[in-house]
């Protein structure tokens, strides 16, 4: 571990493989923090990673969150970062927050030794320049995405340095430092990376869990190329994520005939679930979020009707079940998996038909901010790529912050309307735009506890309320706005039961 950073120098920009908790290189992160610790070098590194590597307790990316150690962050998201996300918040670092998928086709498009890429992903949300380009704080100031015009449309022209070192993961290599992923839940941008770094003059570090004798692995399975590696670090004991030691049903080593989700109590989180799984209908391709969103799959199971959509993740899995909390990006039983660029083209293609996402503001105009709100540093993760070409998103959330409320057969109790509302007069940052939204004719749905919002031409409408509510003193005089209000109707009474969602639910809402 320690030759193999030993040549990281000053200032090197470096390229992290993995995704969240899942196939994180961190036992050569930390021999690189360790040697910082040691020797004072190497210092002023840029860190660019598509998202926050980490299980928010230290692990991943936190482990270089030491004075003088990193210049510059360039993330898709910093919430399992929670020291780096410090750093970012108070300018003790420049730091910039850029979509997820435009990251892991800014790497790809690094590694072919392109200047940048032109997307319109980004446009009318913090990302663009006419924004905060991404800028996380006022120590930031080089322009790294520009808003051009061409042929009359407004495009976003992304840009990243090229890396001096990629540091990136596999699970077997051979002696010429062929690298296969077989027990990896993804590929991620490792390819990508360690072409870049290739092209650009570079080195990439790869660490494995083995060494095969040369010649001995399938060519079907090797994902980067020996040509591309420079070092091999071997950890013998290698995790397959940061939250569990390796499940097999996450690389199609073996089939499971369940999830495993745990029971769930009859909570507001999952009667939001269960509300928005009322918006699944067969056929569809179905992407699902991190965080309050992830429920949505179990009651769809409950209801009968989620093995009758396909799931997919950003992280490039496809067909299985989705796996939730900190090892969120797996997928159990999946059909295929891709490398995340190719996910995103699909996604940044509008091939979703509906996706399920959390929520943690939206305004009068249908913008929501899920990236940064008070003195949390989320980021955008694939939230911005998914959102912005989805056919149909539904937004989960709870009602405001940290209410207290009754479930139970009857609706809804409000006990304590909370400290406060998720439905702000101004976001405090767009991760979502409403109102591009409603130009491109998407339909958004705004799903809580208390009431469910539809996003419309002329705001956000108020389409349904929960049963035992009181539409005025729970919902109305907890917004900062007015909804507008014309025939809300109560939700369905059979999300209320004690078991699994009925069969008989139709997708309105109406049925029971």
């Amino acid at each position: 571990m320690a030759d193999a950073v030993a040549s990281i120098g000053d200032g090197a920009v470096v390229y992290l493989g993995g995704n969240g908790a899942l196939s994180v290189p961190d036992l050569t992160i930390a021999a690189l923090a360790e040697r910082y610790e040691r020797t004072g070098r190497p210092r002023d590194l840029t860190i660019v990673h598509t998202s926050g590597l980490g299980d928010q307790r230290g692990s991943g990316t936190d482990r270089l969150a030491l004075p003088g150690m990193i210049k510059r962050t360039i993330l898709g998201h910093y919430g399992m970062t929670p020291r780096i996300a410090a750093m970012a918040l108070s300018g003790e670092i420049e730091a910039y927050n850029f979509p997820q998928g435009v990251l892991s086709q800014l790497m790809r498009c690094v590694a072919g030794r392109n200047p940048g890429i032109l997307s319109r992903i980004g446009l009318g949300t913090f990302v663009d320049p006419q924004l905060d380009g991404g800028k996380l704080n006022e120590r930031t100031t080089e322009e790294l995405v520009r808003r051009v015009e061409m042929d009359g449309t407004d495009w976003l022209y992304y840009t990243l340095p090229p890396p001096d070192v990629a540091i990136v993961r596999g699970s077997t290599a051979d002696g010429d430092g062929n690298l296969t992923m077989e027990y990896e839940a993804g590929w991620f941008e490792m390819l990508s990376q360690a072409t870049a770094a290739r092209n650009h003059g570079g080195i990439t570090i790869a660490q494995v869990s083995r060494v095969a004798p040369n010649g001995t692995l399938d060519p079907r399975r090797v994902k980067i190329p020996g040509h591309l590696v420079d070092s091999v670090v071997v950890h013998e004991l290698q995790p397959q994520s940061l939250a569990e030691r390796f499940n097999p049903a996450y690389c199609g080593e073996a089939r499971l005939s369940d999830p495993g989700y745990p029971p769930q109590p009859l909570d507001e989180r999952l009667l939001i679930a269960r509300r928005a799984a009322q918006e699944l209908e067969p056929g569809q391709l179905v992407n699902i979020g991190f965080g309050m969103s992830d429920g949505v799959p179990g009651a769809g199971m409950d209801a009968g009707v989620a093995d009758q959509v396909t799931f997919t993740t950003e992280q490039g899995a496809w067909g299985g079940w989705p796996v939730t909390g900190v090892g969120f990006g797996a997928m159990v039983n999946p059909t295929a998996i891709l490398d995340a660029a190719s996910q995103f083209d699909f996604y940044q293609g509008g091939g979703l038909d509906i996706a399920f996402l959390g929520m943690a503001q939206a305004d009068a105009e249908g913008n929501v901010n899920v990236s940064r709100f008070g003195k949390n540093l989320a980021g955008c993760g694939g939230f911005i790529d998914i959102t912005q070409n989805a056919r149909k998103i539904v937004f989960c959330g709870t009602f405001s912050v940290k209410a207290e409320v009754e479930v139970s057969g009857g609706g809804v109790a409000v006990h304590n309307p909370g400290v406060a509302s998720k439905f702000v007069k101004t976001v405090e940052q767009i991760t979502f735009s409403g109102p591009e939204g409603v130009q491109k004719g998407h339909s958004v749905l705004f799903v809580t506890e208390r009431a469910v919002f539809e996003l419309t031409a002329g705001g956000m409408e108020l389409v349904e309320f929960a049963p035992g509510v009181d539409l005025e003193r729970d919902i109305l005089a907890e917004m900062e706005f007015r909804p507008i209000i014309r025939d809300p109707r109560p939700m369905s009474m059979g999300l209320f039961a004690d078991t699994g969602l009925p069969l008989a639910i139709s997708a309105d809402g109406a049925g029971g």
